[in-house]
């Protein structure tokens, strides 16, 4: 066996493989091509966006069809300046941007208005046709209010207006509310009672101070003079008024000894004398 301890021959240092790697520089260019490819992009987009914004609102500033001509009908109530005030319409406007309903809506706030009508008629023409409420009686309800011949309460009244209309009580905002079909009926009967105070005949609408209701009973008319009352009730109002005209004259000779008049019956008349 060779005895490789005592042996002469001695394993030469190999050196290591040295390999020199040269760097090449880091080329910058090759990652920001697709970045500047990008950003021009966005600036492309940019550009076209802001001229195409541009165009809009050039071609939008240029108003083809330019308002001339209003027409507005005549009303009672309310004036031209303030019908043209509340649509919101004025010459110069844009036709084709004008919101027809829109303006009809702003205009149907104003309590007076029942109706309106709006009309745009190519190439600088608008007509406002508007129909108002016309009150027929005012209702005493805490607040007072006018009254439309159709039974709607539709207005406060303020200082300035008319007064000279009959009243309607024994009405509250609290009934209108609680029992709202209720309550609208009775002020439909009322309005058709007033009608028919209307036409001529001996007893009529200016004998009349006041109609109270009662929500259980009801109407009660009050004279003008005297301040005497008729009870009418509900219902078969052209009977009952026409019954009392026949009767009226003669019994307002004898108002001082009368209590009530109760017309609430088929064929006869009721005199409560105190």
């Amino acid at each position: 066996m060779r005895d490789f301890a005592n042996s002469s021959y001695q394993r030469k240092k190999v050196a290591p493989n040295k390999v020199k790697i040269q760097r090449k520089p880091l080329d910058l260019g090759k990652y920001l091509r697709p970045l500047k490819a990008v950003v021009f992009g966005f600036a492309i987009l940019a550009l076209t966006g802001a001229f195409s914004y541009g165009c809009y609102k050039a071609v939008s500033s240029v108003t083809l069809f330019s308002l001339k001509n209003i027409e507005v009908s005549r009303t009672k109530h309310l004036t031209r300046d303030e019908i043209l005030g509340l649509s919101g319409v004025e010459p110069g406007k844009d036709m084709l941007r004008m919101n027809l309903k829109l303006m009809g809506e702003s205009l149907l706030q104003n309590p007076w208005v029942e109706t309106v009508r709006i009309n745009r008629y190519f190439p600088d023409s608008v007509s406002i046709s508007i129909t108002e409420r016309e009150p027929v009686a005012i209702v005493n309800m805490g607040f007072i209010y006018y009254l439309d011949r159709k039974g709607n309460v539709f207005k406060v009244l303020n200082q300035g207006d008319k007064l000279d209309f009959p009243v309607i009580t024994g009405f509250s905002e609290e009934e209108i509310g609680a029992d709202p079909k209720g309550t609208r009926e009775a002020l439909v009967s009322s309005c058709d009672l007033l009608k028919i105070l209307r036409e001529k005949g001996a007893f009529i609408l200016a004998d009349v101070s006041e109609i109270h209701y009662d929500k259980g009973y009801g109407f009660t008319l009050f004279t003008a003079s005297g301040a005497l009352p008729v009870k009418v009730g509900s219902g078969d109002f052209p009977a009952k008024v026409e019954r009392f005209a026949r009767i009226y004259r003669d019994l307002m000779v004898q108002l001082p000894t009368i209590h009530y008049i109760d017309l609430d019956y088929n064929d006869k008349i009721i005199v409560k004398k105190s």
